[in-house]
C-alpha cells in the first residue's frame, strides 16, 4: 500500500499526473487543484490513497494528509465514488467541508460536478450524523477535532468552551461554523465564543 510519494513532477495532464521517485515514474490522478499547485520538475511530497482493483491499481494524489482523508470518508456516502469525491474537495477544501458539514449546506454540496439535489441532501445529512474521516494520519502538532474534523485555534477553542457549557458536540461545531461567516478573517476565540452562543439561543 502506497502512502505517500515525494519526487519529481514529470508530466501533468487534465486528469493526472506522473511523478519520478528513484527512477520509477508513478502516475497519479488528482483534482483539479492539486494538480494546478504542481509544477513541472519541481520536488513534492503528496499523499496517497490506493484503490486496488482485479484490473487495475489506482493512486489518488493530494498535497494534504487531511484531503486524503477526507476524500476516502466521502465515499462512504452511497453515491459518491472517486469522482464525484475528487469533485466535491476541487470545490471545497477541508475548512470549508467542515462548515458545510456542521451547517448541512446542500447547495455548498449540490456546486460540485456530479452532485445533484438528492445527492447533495444526503451529503449534507449523512456527514453531518458520521464521526469524520477515520485513518487520518497526523501530520502536525495540531490534534483539536470539530464534527471529527481536524481543525485548529480559534474554532476548536469555541468548540471546546461550548461543549464544557454542556452543549453537543455536533450542535458546538454547527455554531461555531454559522458565527465564523460573521467575521471577514479569523477572529479571536474569545468574540467567537460569544457569536457561537448567540447561535445557539435562536
Amino acid at each position: 500500500m502506497i502512502g505517500s510519494l515525494n519526487g519529481v513532477v514529470a508530466a501533468v495532464g487534465e486528469e493526472t499526473a506522473l511523478i519520478e521517485v528513484g527512477g520509477v515514474g508513478y502516475l497519479v490522478q488528482a483534482g483539479a487543484r492539486t494538480l494546478s499547485r504542481l509544477n513541472m520538475g519541481a520536488t513534492v511530497k503528496l499523499f496517497i490513497e490506493t484503490h486496488v482493483r482485479e484490473d487495475a491499481i489506482r493512486l489518488f494524489a493530494f498535497t494534504g494528509e487531511e484531503e486524503r482523508a477526507w476524500f476516502g470518508h466521502l465515499q462512504t456516502i452511497p453515491g459518491v465514488g472517486a469522482k464525484v469525491a475528487l469533485g466535491i474537495l476541487d470545490t471545497m477544501p477541508p475548512e470549508a467541508l467542515v462548515d458545510a458539514i456542521a451547517l448541512q449546506d446542500k447547495a455548498a454540496f449540490a456546486r460540485a460536478n456530479g452532485v445533484g439535489p438528492k445527492l447533495a441532501a444526503r451529503l449534507a445529512t449523512e456527514l453531518a450524523a458520521k464521526q469524520g474521516p477515520k485513518g487520518f494520519i497526523s501530520v502536525s502538532s495540531a490534534g483539536a477535532k470539530a464534527n471529527g474534523a481536524p481543525v485548529g485555534g480559534a474554532r476548536a477553542e469555541a468548540v471546546s468552551a461550548l461543549v464544557n457549557l454542556g452543549i453537543d458536540q455536533s450542535s458546538a461545531a454547527r455554531a461555531v461554523a454559522s458565527a465564523a461567516k460573521q467575521f471577514d478573517a479569523d477572529a479571536p476565540a474569545p468574540e467567537l465564543i460569544r457569536a457561537a452562543l448567540k447561535e445557539v439561543s435562536r
